[in-house]
């Protein structure tokens, strides 16, 4: 069992998507403390595919059993006014598999999103904000320092304590999918892909490769249904609802 040292007080907002990361974040966190998952919308192609299953996951156990996990709130700052309509993220036509990291990188995402997520939680009273970050996460606003300082700065900001904490910085994929099925986390229902369909991974994508290789490496057979296999024998059965 992974232990993220969470410590008790007035409850936590998480940052939520419905991948892997964040999925086992959650379910992590509210075995320690009351927990509020929120889900922040910014315009980008794959989020209507994304919220919905996230929605569907906070159905199911461990989540929907759960006394400390309260009702998703989803969010909205559309950035559709810095990314071009061209733009890869708001046309739907991510970067390829063998591509890296840099390819994907969404400037200021963090940024933007934690600044939404830090007024709602100031609102609520929230002290902290958690976010799914993993080991290895090459971006500026994924950093120690950058969660420090914007942390500091909503609170200052604000008039109010709040720290952002990203339990996973020790993580890779496969440390997160080894504790997802120690916390019973569905696995087969999370979505880690940039171009999803009727709850159907592209495959094609760095997110879909980074999500092979994590149950490869773990040594756990992967149930995601991968839309390049099919038709080749490959893949778990279908997980649209």
């Amino acid at each position: 069992m992974v232990a993220f040292g969470l410590e008790e007080g007035q409850g936590a907002a998480v940052m939520f998507s419905a991948g892997l990361d964040s999925a086992v974040l959650l379910a992590q966190a509210a075995r320690q403390d009351r927990v509020q998952p929120v889900y922040v919308r910014a315009g980008l192609a794959w989020e209507d595919e994304e919220l919905g299953l996230a929605e569907r996951l906070l159905r199911t156990a461990p989540y929907l059993d759960s006394r400390t996990i309260l009702p998703m709130v989803v969010l909205a700052i559309d950035m559709r006014d810095v990314h071009p309509a061209t733009h890869w993220a708001v046309r739907g036509d991510p970067p390829g598999a063998d591509t890296p990291d840099e390819d994907v990188y969404l400037e200021g995402r963090n940024v933007v999103l934690l600044s939404k997520v830090g007024v709602f939680a100031a609102h609520r009273k929230m002290t902290r904000i958690l976010i799914g970050t993993l080991a290895g996460n090459p971006f500026a606003d994924a950093r120690p320092q950058f969660f420090d300082a914007m942390g500091q700065a909503l609170t200052l900001g604000l008039g109010a304590p709040l720290a952002i904490e990203a339990p996973l910085t020790t993580m890779d994929k496969r440390d997160v999918i080894l504790a997802g099925r120690s916390l019973g986390v569905p696995l087969e229902l999370t979505m880690s892909c940039m171009r999803p369909s009727a709850g159907v991974h592209c495959g094609r994508c760095s997110k879909c490769r980074e999500r092979r290789d994590g149950f490869r490496d773990a040594g756990v057979p992967d149930p995601t249904v991968y839309e390049a296999d099919r038709g080749t024998g490959s893949g778990a059965s279908s997980i649209s609802a």
